[in-house]
């Protein structure tokens, strides 16, 4: 989520309000992250309870048994540290150095999965951030992770 140097081409230039459907309000990347295209749509908003990040499980996210994959977890994971983390980048470049998660539920075709976190600390080159993916309320992934501030965005 990082974005690029080229602002014409950035990851923050292709923000996308959707207007309509199951995810009017929200807000998604759509060109900005292939592989995130690739693995999402992945949306977000922020409600009077902070950022939050969902999708919607597709057969597309499943693994072999039928529940969702674990990269699929992960990838959504690292989506949402990013949205968790935005205030505390709002002028910087940053990469996940580190993630650690744990894997405590599932989640099955049809389901919304939404995470929900916090930043721990934000110090001068590093945002130390925590969140909790979770399913109808129910806890399916806890994870942490440390983002790698790397300058100033270019104008």
């Amino acid at each position: 989520m990082d974005g690029g140097d080229n602002t014409e081409q950035s990851y923050l230039s292709k923000l996308t309000i959707v207007s309509e459907g199951e995810w009017a309000g929200w807000s998604y990347y759509p060109g900005g992250d292939p592989f995130e295209d690739l693995a999402g749509p992945f949306y977000f908003r922020v409600d009077d309870k902070g950022p939050v990040s969902a999708f919607k499980v597709e057969k597309k996210h499943l693994n072999g048994g039928a529940f969702l994959h674990g990269g699929c977890f992960m990838t959504f994971a690292d989506f949402a540290l990013f949205v968790i983390a935005r205030d505390a980048l709002t002028e910087q470049h940053a990469v996940t150095a580190t993630f650690n998660g744990e894997f405590v539920g599932a989640a099955y075709e049809g389901q919304v999965v939404e995470c929900r976190g916090d930043v721990v600390k934000n110090a001068r080159s590093m945002v130390f951030v925590r969140g909790l993916m979770l399913v109808g309320g129910e806890a399916i992934m806890s994870f942490s992770a440390t983002l790698k501030k790397r300058g100033p965005r270019r104008a």
